[in-house]
């Protein structure tokens, strides 16, 4: 292994609940040195953010961080899309593509979380007509188990780059990667404050259609939302004000935090007041410490026609799941072709936990929840905890046969491979 690159403790993930197990974390500062680790190393995986809540970033032998290829390789503004280093987060290339009078088409409530990395598990925002963040990807460059540099490409590969995208580290080190842009544009946010879920029965659609990207946050007591976030596309000069009511809601009329009792300070501003896209459509400013810190999450996805009728379960496990909880986020995402995206193929709602960090009593309330959620083939976060058995989530993703193949024939000798992908892929489907 190269010497002259240096080695880094590697501690905990964000959450401080998983402690990685690798021997050596290398940092490199280029795309040889990368691909010179790689063909070193006999087994590999890459660390993004640490934000995942599992063990899907690690393995027992080496680690790989990105966090110094992290410049913006090209602007074209022709083609309208951006490429950027394996390195960057949301955050810093919203910032930049800002300057440059260009957006993204959505964010995830965090704008801390790596690119790659939030892609290659299909992390998402919110919005009926928004696609997962993977889905702005339109090529990415690969370091492979042998070293090589390999692309792939909506148009050049289409196929392959289906399986790519979503890919959950087992192809290689994406070193770069390339996402299509938008000119930028302003959004505002308003809260609405307990609704009753009664009104869902028939307006589930229409509330979440009602902005450019809406989330409903709950405890699941009282079969009430605690808060509706509504962020809204602005218009040059549309100064329409929010109504007071969204049916038995009523407008906040201060900046609220997702979890109740929490200071708003950290959060993106409210109160209907425009402002640029990355700085509203994350629920958490970039300058501040995300969310609680210290939890746990997960998070499970069901088609969204089944979005009132799973709700109601869930209310109806609130005396279980409410001790246990931060807060609750209900959000829609558009289906998409992905292989191995939760929304594959079909448009999605996603039930997510942020729990506190109580790991036995989580453990012990989750099965409970899936179990609810399964007549619906419900699919989880891959990087959040969740103890679904490994055949049964590998019974709702049509296309894991190619995706093992797709691994097989860039890394055959599982240079790549951990014992996550090894239960979650390879074990469950070879059974």
């Amino acid at each position: 292994m190269n010497s002259d690159i240096p080695k880094h403790s590697i501690g905990k993930n964000w959450a401080k609940n998983y402690q990685y197990q690798a021997r050596r974390l290398y940092q490199p500062d280029t795309t040889d040195q990368v691909r010179e680790l790689i063909q070193q190393s006999n087994h590999m995986r890459v660390l993004g953010s640490r934000h995942s809540f599992n063990g899907i970033a690690d393995c027992e032998h080496d680690l790989l961080s990105l966090a110094n290829i992290n410049d913006v390789i090209q602007l074209d503004e022709e083609k309208r899309q951006a490429t950027v280093g394996g390195g960057m987060n949301y955050g810093e290339l919203a910032v930049y593509l800002q300057d440059k009078g260009y957006a993204l088409h959505n964010l995830a409530s965090l704008p801390h979380i790596s690119i790659p990395g939030a892609c290659a598990t299909a992390t998402h925002g919110s919005g009926i007509h928004n696609g997962n963040l993977a889905t702005a990807v339109s090529a990415m460059e690969i370091v492979t188990a042998n070293g090589n540099l390999v692309t792939f490409s909506a148009k050049k590969n289409e196929e392959a780059f289906k399986g790519a995208v979503v890919g959950l580290g087992g192809l290689g080190a994406v070193v770069a990667i390339t996402l299509d842009i938008k000119p930028t544009y302003k959004v505002k946010q308003n809260v609405y404050l307990d609704l009753s879920a009664k009104h869902l029965e028939q307006h589930f659609d229409d509330i979440m259609s009602s902005g450019y990207s809406v989330s409903f946050f709950t405890d699941w007591r009282n079969e009430t939302i605690n808060q509706v976030w509504i962020k809204e596309q602005v218009e040059e000069g549309n100064t329409t004000q929010a109504e007071p009511t969204l049916f038995d809601a009523a407008l906040a009329d201060k900046n609220m935090h997702p979890i109740d009792g929490v200071s708003a300070e950290h959060c993106t501003p409210q109160l209907g007041i425009p402002g640029p896209w990355h700085q509203r459509l994350p629920h958490f400013r970039m300058d501040f410490t995300p969310s609680a810190g210290e939890e746990l999450q997960s998070e499970f996805f069901v088609p969204r026609e089944h979005a009132y009728e799973a709700m109601k379960k869930l209310f109806a496990l609130g005396d279980q799941i409410t001790p246990h909880l931060l807060t609750s986020e209900i959000r829609t995402i558009a289906g998409d072709n992905l292989w191995m995206s939760p929304c594959y193929k079909r448009p999605s709602v996603a039930f997510h936990f942020t729990w506190k960090q109580k790991p036995k009593a989580v453990k012990k309330i989750l099965p409970v929840i899936e179990e609810t959620l399964a007549p619906y083939e419900v699919r989880p976060h891959w990087g959040k905890v969740f103890t679904m058995n490994a055949l049964t989530i590998a019974s709702r993703y049509p296309k894991i046969a190619h995706f093992k193949e797709l691994l097989m024939q860039y890394d055959p000798n599982g240079k790549f491979r951990n014992s996550y992908l090894q239960k979650y892929i390879f074990a469950s489907y070879e059974q």
